[in-house]
């Protein structure tokens, strides 16, 4: 069995204790991003999701420096298609992995946002962004593969002898990572992704899409090398009931206009759609402690584990069961959350799964 890894967020746009209230705004701010960082260190999570958007801040400037201010941490920063030319990309990317002693991870992100996509002046439709993607990706893997100048004729790039410096630190390449419930998110993690990030759903449904995509892996010899994990929210408190207030805090002052906005900006993306979908079918909580109640305000990672630490423990769990080795979590305030999961979850974790975690 893989290892379990978890990994922590870092909310560069700001962060809150309750959405539509003014006075629990955190302001975005290198201060909110170095406490938040050292409690995901304290709390000895793996990776750090350094978010992209038009509210966040720029997210490669933001995890370069994040990893000079960390020692053991690895940013998880997004390749999207169409941004970054992928020579430039493949060197950005390796020139990070030495400078940080092989820190970095890649974030492979369609785009969720379809006006906030052609805003920034990307005209690809989603379906041609995830085809741009993987030709990306293989661009990527062949710059640092292969010896020699690099050959490659696409319907979106041409590339004639390229090469670049420096190679990895990590070899033969560092991980990708990839979220998405559409059937071409699938098809580019069978291909390319060594975790498939899927967002909350009942762990059932998780089983058989692990299913589903490690047999579409066996196309291309990956059947054991794409592994799998889920991108959550959790709101862990000592007491149950404390959970549910701090809970139920962060989505009773959000506006309708807010609720508005998560209904129409990202209905082109699967996997929002089917949180939607899921909050639409089973009300506010999926299980006893997997709640959807932040689906109205946020949109991606909108379901939460609630509950005092056995309770969030024995949820987590049941998604380790069904097959998943990676955990993206988050929670508020990001930093306060980061030390209650290290201090209450992550041990029980630990003796529930022993030789796959650290304690």
């Amino acid at each position: 069995m893989r290892p379990l890894e978890f990994g922590w967020y870092l909310p560069t746009h700001g962060d809150t204790t309750a959405y539509g209230l003014m006075e629990a705004q955190v302001a975005g701010s290198p201060e909110l991003c170095e406490r938040v960082v050292r409690a995901a260190e304290a709390a000895s999570f793996d990776y750090l999701l350094i978010p992209v958007g038009s509210v966040c801040w720029e997210a490669w400037i933001a995890g370069a420096f994040m990893a000079a201010r960390s020692e053991r941490i690895k940013p998880l920063i997004a390749a999207r298609p169409g941004y970054i030319n992928p020579v430039l990309l493949a060197k950005m990317i390796s020139t990070f992995d030495q400078m940080s002693g092989g820190r970095i991870c890649i974030n492979l992100i369609a785009g969720q946002n379809e006006s906030e996509v052609e805003a920034e002046g990307v005209r690809f439709a989603k379906e041609e962004r995830y085809a741009l993607m993987e030709e990306e990706v293989s661009i990527l893997k062949a710059l640092w593969t292969t010896r020699g100048p690099v050959h490659f004729e696409g319907k979106f790039h041409t590339i004639t002898g390229a090469h670049i410096r420096p190679r990895p630190l990590q070899q033969p390449f560092p991980r990708f990572y990839l979220g998405g419930g559409s059937r071409q998110a699938w098809e580019l993690s069978a291909k390319h992704s060594d975790v498939h990030l899927f967002w909350g759903d009942l762990p059932e449904r998780i089983a058989e899409n692990i299913a589903e995509i490690r047999q579409m892996a066996r196309a291309h010899d990956r059947e054991e090398a794409v592994g799998f994990g889920m991108r959550l929210q959790v709101i862990c408190r000592e007491n149950e009931a404390d959970a549910w207030e701090a809970a139920d805090r962060l989505v009773r002052h959000a506006t309708e206009r807010q609720k508005q906005e998560m209904k129409t900006l990202y209905n082109r993306s699967e996997a929002n759609q089917r949180v939607q979908q899921l909050a639409r079918d089973y009300g506010d909580l999926l299980m006893p402690h997997l709640w959807t109640g932040i689906t109205k305000v946020r949109p991606g990672a909108g379901i939460a584990v609630v509950g005092n630490p056995g309770q969030c423990a024995a949820t987590l769990q049941q998604f380790i069961d069904a097959g998943c080795h990676s955990f993206c979590l988050s929670g508020y305030l990001h930093d306060e959350e980061a030390e209650r999961f290290g201090r209450l979850i992550r041990p029980i974790l630990a003796a529930n799964n022993r030789g796959r975690l650290a304690a």
